[in-house]
């Protein structure tokens, strides 16, 4: 197959702002009548997006191919990593689960996932006109150099152009971006094609000599110094280290509090609410306790839904959750979370972690049993009591029943998901994304406390805010000499 315009965005080290980089160049060239693709061999992610074709990728390059506008693939990241435990991720290749394994035991098995990440990288390419590929974390990382296939080792299969993408708003920016070359290989180094300055806050201007001294060490061209683009909080993240942006609310009149869990999942259930200007949405870290005039209590998805509950009954927040709801406040569980709101939790094939069980809270009259194979798929329904019809996707393991699903919370085309408690205080579902349904989101939030509409438009948002992430590039990004790198 003849080479296709491709190029590949390392960073000099995690959240450097790769996946907004590539989102905002998706959309950009995209604009000029190219049909771009993202891609993305491998990501370690708990916020995943589901595929049409029943498969699940890292939410980023879901946003990146929503920018690009086209549908999601699994081949746009044909190896996820989804962490269980500080040293234990599940592995999905290709969007279905292939297994799970320690960190150690991982790192032998990429030479045998390269050839996957390599197919689907031919199949990406032979639809597009141009490949925007991201990498994780950094090149600079040489101890886990052998057998990569998410950095250089991904960039010389592919025989790809890189570009390095450097964070000076953490510092150090200069010595990171020379420091990253440095480190390399020389055959390695000669794939660098230039760098790009992320996240600058202030006057360019006063950067000026810190861009030639960066061309002079590391004998790079620079393609753009890149400012802070303050709007990029709304668009939805990837790494759970965007929460640590979360603010604790802007004075809006309901209130809603989410236990920060360890391995919390698809928190970008969260966006649309935090988007609201009446809403107050509070990320509450161990060791607070639960504010007493909250309106909501969500508890989010998890990735380690025995695991997570333990640490949520360790910081207290069980017995929040029953003061919370004795002041007649409700409680919303999503997927993990609904399981967590049952009365118990069976594990038995180890499929999240060790194989165990453990009470719930005790809330909804429901017991899971985690297990089985994993269910993706998109959906469209009703919720109980409400009108509005909700769109979303279901990303779980395991099967909920119990008495308390006789009073489901949705009703998915005639398939009840859910459960409701009988003073409808308590609701749980295994729907991710129903936030985003903008009649849904204001009924279910005028029931909390009467409200009128915001007008917000919350995918209309995201599409505006990524027009306007491909201009501030536009402004700030050498796009001809990045497509020149791009075509070789």
């Amino acid at each position: 197959m003849a080479r296709k315009a491709a190029i590949m965005f390392q960073g000099t080290g995690s959240d450097v702002g790769k996946s907004l980089i590539v989102a905002g160049l998706a959309r950009a060239f995209a604009r000029r009548g190219l049909r771009v693709r993202p891609f993305k061999p491998q990501n370690m992610s708990n916020n995943a997006a589901v595929t049409a074709d029943g498969g699940e990728i890292g939410r980023a390059q879901a946003l990146q191919a929503r920018a690009a506008g086209v549908a999601p693939s699994v081949h746009m990241n044909p190896v996820l990593l989804k962490p269980q435990s500080e040293t234990g991720s599940q592995i999905v290749v290709q969007g279905k689960v292939f297994g799970q394994a320690k960190a150690a035991d991982y790192h032998r098995l990429k030479p045998q996932l390269l050839e996957k990440v390599l197919e689907s990288f031919r199949l990406i390419q032979a639809e597009a006109d141009l490949v925007l590929v991201e990498g994780a974390g950094s090149p600079a990382e040489i101890n886990l150099r052998a057998g990569d296939i998410a950095n250089m080792g991904f960039a010389e299969a592919a025989d790809l152009p890189v570009v390095l993408i450097g964070d000076i708003d953490r510092g150090g920016v200069i010595a990171s971006v020379v420091g990253t070359k440095m480190l390399l290989q020389p055959e390695e180094a000669q794939r660098l094609k230039g760098f790009l300055i992320n996240k600058f806050r202030g006057d360019i201007a006063l950067f000026t000599d810190g861009v030639k001294i960066i061309e002079e060490r590391a004998q790079l061209p620079g393609l753009g110094v890149v400012p802070w683009f303050a709007e990029a909080g709304l668009l939805p993240a990837e790494d759970a280290m965007a929460l640590d942006t979360y603010t604790a609310g802007h004075g809006g009149r309901i209130r809603i509090a989410v236990p920060r869990l360890p391995r919390i999942s698809n928190f970008d259930d969260l966006d649309p609410l935090r988007a609201e200007p009446d809403v107050d949405l509070i990320l509450l870290s161990p060791g607070e306790a639960m504010p007493g005039d909250l309106d909501l209590v969500l508890l989010p998805g998890s990735k380690s839904t025995i695991g997570d509950l333990q640490a949520l009954i360790a910081a207290g927040w069980d017995i929040d959750l029953k003061s919370h709801l004795r002041r007649g406040g409700s409680v919303l569980g999503l997927c993990g979370g609904y399981q967590m709101l049952g009365t118990r939790l069976d594990d038995p094939e180890g499929s999240e972690g060790p194989a165990g069980s453990i009470d719930g809270l005790g809330l909804l009259d429901v017991t899971t049993r985690l297990g089985g194979a994993k269910t993706l798929t998109e959906v469209r329904g009703r919720a109980h009591g409400i009108e509005a019809a909700i769109h979303g996707y279901e990303m779980h393991i395991g099967v909920t029943t119990g008495p308390g699903c006789t009073r489901p919370m949705l009703d998915l085309g005639g398939r009840p998901d859910g459960a409701c408690s009988a003073d409808d205080k308590v609701m749980g579902c295994y729907v991710h994304g129903i936030f985003a349904s903008d009649a849904f989101r204001h009924a279910f939030l005028n029931r909390l406390k009467a409200r009128s509409a915001s007008g917000l438009a919350y995918e209309q948002l995201v599409d505006t805010l990524l027009d306007k992430l491909a201009d501030h590039l536009g402004r700030h990004v050498d796009l001809d000499k990045l497509l020149s790198i791009a075509r070789g």
